[in-house]
């Protein structure tokens, strides 16, 4: 391999670990600074990911006692990493708009890039050991940033439950490991199919396991709510394109082993569709903003996981990558939303759209996509999925299209309540639905909160163009999957 294809393989997710680590040694002396070197960090990854996706680096190395290890950036993965570093982007200039002086900036901008890090990692990765290490660096950086507001006891608290809920899935990791050497002799992803008996159908069993925990599917979905205690920017940035989308991601890469077991697809591809499902109804419940987009991604996740054990690989790319786009904006214009108004409580913002403006638009090009809103860009990835489905189980179809009804019904009640007319009435002050009191509303939306709005509304409703043939043939051969079932009109 040439030396810039490996200096561009090894900067892509050095360069935010260095300047995220350098704001974190650094400390409150840099808080004046971090924003900038925040977004600068976040553009120059970009820009790689970019190149990266386009020249396809290989970087090889010895790891665990001269054991090979090393980063490749195939189709998947240059997808992957470009939705990672646009949306980390997105949301580090939302957070330069929103994090006021006083806040620990550096600290907040030093672990959002190492998180971006992780995920780089994790989706470049070649072998279990190195997707370990980012795995738990992604872990660790979410617990500091759910808990960022260290001093409040609550969310300390809500950052121990995910961390620890998703540790226990973690343990499957691994065990996939430990049963891949066993099974293949190496650590190296693209052999887990070809394990013997039984190692093969334990590797898959730990993968499994560790993918439902990360992305919060059945029966781990619960921790996702409570990390709703972090700052918005956090749950835009954790909910898209980074850890609660890896286990999604880690299931569509490694689909031929599920598909190989038999039973690891089939139970994939149920847990799926009875997230979407079931998490689908319980953000139709919720009364505050963000519990119900925490509920919405579990139950769109849902639908990634059930492609992955359907056999959509393309599909179920294709939604990972307009969720990201999606609930990105969706969560950073409910955080624009709670620092101009100090609430996130669904009945407090009534008349938040018209208020806005542009965020309420935003959202509303956000929330119609999520609702499946023909032809826009999850319309599209749900019915190439449910496509998939329908092949497999009419059942398994059933539950998916009825969690895609109950998709448009969440987004209907999010939608409906920031642009019905302001009520002069009292507020609603249901305790648990607000931020602590020393983030209480401001009153106005900055510009750098509102600047990637549009944005990220562009990209969740052109990314519909997935479906047309052309471009869903492209698509499948960028994937490496030619031959997919498509959508109807695809």
């Amino acid at each position: 391999m040439s030396v810039p294809m490996s200096v561009l393989g090894w900067a892509l997710p050095m360069l935010p670990l260095a300047v995220g680590g350098l704001l974190l040694i650094t400390g409150r002396r840099a808080d004046r600074a971090a924003p900038i070197a925040g977004m600068a960090a976040a553009a120059v990854t970009l820009a790689l990911a970019i190149g990266a996706a386009v020249w396809r680096p290989v970087v090889r190395f010895p790891l665990l006692a001269g054991s090979p290890s090393g980063m490749a950036v195939d189709g998947l993965s240059a997808i992957m990493v470009v939705m990672v570093a646009a949306v980390t982007l997105a949301v580090l200039v939302y957070a330069a708009g929103e994090f006021g002086a006083g806040e620990a900036r550096a600290r907040f901008f030093g672990l959002m890039l190492i998180f971006a890090c992780a995920m780089l990692v994790t989706v470049t990765a070649t072998d279990l050991a190195l997707l370990l290490m980012a795995w738990e660096v992604m872990g660790a950086m979410s617990y500091a940033l759910i808990g960022f507001w260290w001093h409040q006891p609550d969310r300390v608290s809500a950052a121990d439950v995910a961390f620890l809920t998703t540790r226990t899935g973690d343990v499957g990791l691994y065990v996939a490991a430990g049963c891949a050497v066993a099974g293949t002799g190496s650590l190296g992803l693209a052999g887990l199919a070809g394990a013997a008996d039984p190692w093969r159908d334990l590797i898959a069993a730990g993968v499994v396991a560790a993918a439902l925990g990360k992305s919060a599917q059945l029966p781990f979905s619960f921790w996702l709510s409570r990390a709703m205690a972090g700052p918005s920017p956090v749950s835009a940035l954790l909910h898209s394109a980074t850890m609660v989308a890896a286990g999604a991601y880690l299931l569509l890469r490694l689909q031929p082993l599920l598909a190989v077991t038999g039973w690891a697809a089939t139970l994939v591809a149920w847990i799926g569709a009875l997230t979407a499902l079931l998490l689908g109804a319980v953000a139709c419940a919720q009364r505050d903003l963000k519990q119900l987009l925490a509920a919405s991604t579990c139950a769109q996740i849902g639908f990634m996981v059930l492609a992955a054990g359907v056999g959509a690989a393309a599909g179920g790319t294709a939604q990972l990558v307009a969720h990201a786009t999606v609930k990105s904006l969706l969560f950073l214009a409910a955080g624009a939303w709670l620092v101009a108004l100090g609430t996130k409580n669904l009945g407090d913002l009534r008349g938040a759209a018209r208020r806005y403006p542009l965020v309420g638009f935003a959202f509303g090009a956000g929330a119609l996509t999520l609702a499946g809103l023909p032809p826009l860009s999850l319309w599209v990835t749900k019915d190439t999925i449910l496509t998939a489905a329908v092949d497999r189980s009419a059942a398994l179809y059933a539950v998916g299209l009825a969690a895609g009804v109950l998709s448009a019904a969440y987004a209907a009640v999010a939608l409906f309540a920031v642009w019905r007319p302001a009520d002069t009435g009292t507020r609603d002050d249901d305790a648990g639905t607000r931020e602590d009191t020393e983030r209480t509303g401001t009153g106005r939306v900055g510009p750098l909160q509102q600047l990637p709005l549009p944005a990220l509304a562009g990209a969740a409703v052109v990314f519909g163009a997935v479906g047309l043939p052309a471009v869903a043939a492209a698509w499948e051969r960028l994937l490496g999957v030619p031959g997919e079932p498509r959508a109807g009109f695809a």
